[in-house]
């Protein structure tokens, strides 16, 4: 079950890694605010700071190897898809670690499986925004991504 477990979370983790590498950087910059909120990359190095902080109450030590992304930072798409990789496999660490500690996660009381179900939620809503906002401001989406975020199974 851990190995599944993990396995969700790296499924979840190449649909993240396949919108960053689909989406160009036009797109990238996309919003639906009128008042100031987040572009379709803005919410993705949202998804990758929610995951760290996470990481940070659950495990300081683990966060350590890791780095926040800074929100008023210039865009850099290579940065951002690499530290996609570097905070699922964050997340990977402290699967295998609570797993052997009975699913307990400091600071998230309902455990382990709970907690990856959230972080899977929060991406999906945040994938699903993104897709939402490429459409309704008029970018294309690549026949890849589009069928290609369902393809869990390949």
């Amino acid at each position: 079950m851990k190995e599944q477990l993990i396995e969700a979370w790296r499924i979840n983790n190449r649909m993240n890694l396949l919108f960053i590498d689909s989406v160009t950087d036009e797109g990238m910059q996309r919003t639906l605010s009128t008042r100031g909120g987040r572009t379709v990359y803005q919410q993705l190095l949202h998804v990758h700071n929610v995951r760290l902080g996470w990481i940070e109450v659950a495990a300081k030590d683990i966060f350590s190897k890791y780095k926040l992304l800074d929100k008023e930072a210039p865009y850099d798409k290579k940065r951002l898809r690499k530290s996609f990789e570097e905070s699922s496999k964050a997340v990977e660490e402290l699967i295998d670690r609570s797993w052997d500690k009975g699913g307990k996660v400091k600071g998230f009381n309902k455990g382990l499986i709970p907690l990856i179900g959230y972080l899977l939620a929060h991406e999906g809503h945040h994938r699903g925004h993104a897709v939402l906002t490429l459409k309704q401001t008029g970018v294309k989406i690549p026949d890849t991504l589009k069928w290609g975020l369902w393809e869990w199974n390949k």
